[in-house]
């Protein structure tokens, strides 16, 4: 019988992801997406049964992948997680994954749902929300990947999850996020990467452009007018050019920019436009947002 290599043994191994996080944040459709890509899915596996449960998977005589979740309706038991989860991937291989949302998020999806939240309804879904983020910060801190679904809709985090977890990926399936935002409402918490454009001349002072935004042409056009802003749009499209490539290779499969200026209504509406666009010409899959126009 031929000898396996390394890599035709790692191919043949079990592979189990392990989908955790903030209740609202996804995690139904994540193992949803993953079962439509050939995992067996379990939800909320009792964490005592996750060794078995592994070595199960991984005696199988097709050595399926397998999905499963754990959340805070496990209880006290959640506490002993990393330590479980430390073991066990010392015998398998295991990922796993963690959801999270910003607070308004998450408060309007449970108002859409009309579902209480895993804590009971003794408390208000904001205090229940922030005590399930205290009480998974230890795992949180564990996880080999952290995504934010905030930005994302049922679709878009479909497309994140098959992007990561099927084979094949390439490179130019990267998902990006290019928005632009106001320094006064507050930096994106999910942004990758931020630059501040606030060095540019500032439209919102000449009268006529006070009441558009960046997308307008005579906007667009005034900003553009600008050398600074010409070299600025070059500089910064072939810096992320060159690093989206290193992104991918280290694991990345979606990545937000976030541009910023003080009201986000007219320098950083139109940077983000324009680099959204040499980004696409570049042959990468780019979204392109504009957070506080209209505010």
């Amino acid at each position: 019988m031929p000898k396996r290599g390394p890599k035709q043994a790692e191919a043949q191994r079990a592979e189990i992801v392990i989908i955790t996080g903030l209740s609202g944040s996804g995690k139904a459709t994540v193992l949803k997406a993953l079962e439509d890509l050939g995992y067996y899915a379990v939800d909320n596996l009792p964490i005592d049964l996750l060794p078995k449960f592994a070595e199960l998977a991984k005696d199988s005589a097709n050595e399926k992948r397998a999905a499963l979740v754990i959340d805070i309706r496990e209880g006290t038991n959640l506490k002993r997680f990393p330590a479980i989860f430390q073991r066990l991937r010392r015998r398998v291989k295991a990922t796993l994954l963690y959801l999270e949302a910003d607070e308004p998020t998450l408060m309007r999806r449970f108002s859409e749902t009309r579902r209480p939240h895993p804590l009971g309804i003794s408390s208000t879904v904001l205090k229940s929300i922030r005590t399930e983020r205290s009480r998974l910060a230890p795992i949180r801190k564990v996880a080999d990947h952290t995504i934010d679904t905030s930005r994302f809709n049922v679709h878009e985090l479909r497309d994140v999850i098959e992007e990561k977890f099927s084979d094949g990926l390439q490179e130019s399936q990267i998902r990006i996020d290019i928005t632009s935002f106001g320094y006064r409402y507050g930096v994106p918490p999910d942004s990758d990467l931020v630059f501040d454009v606030r060095f540019l001349p500032n439209p919102n002072y000449i009268p006529e452009f006070k009441n558009l935004t960046g997308r307008h042409p005579r906007v667009a056009r005034y900003i553009r007018s600008f050398p600074q802003t010409v070299e600025f749009i070059d500089r910064i499209s072939e810096l992320l050019i060159y690093l989206i490539p290193h992104y991918i290779r280290e694991g990345k499969s979606y990545l937000t920019i976030g541009f910023g200026c003080t009201g986000g209504q007219h320098r950083s509406v139109m940077i983000a436009s324009e680099i959204h666009k040499r980004l696409g010409r570049a042959g990468f899959k780019v979204k392109e947002t504009h957070r506080d126009v209209g505010r």
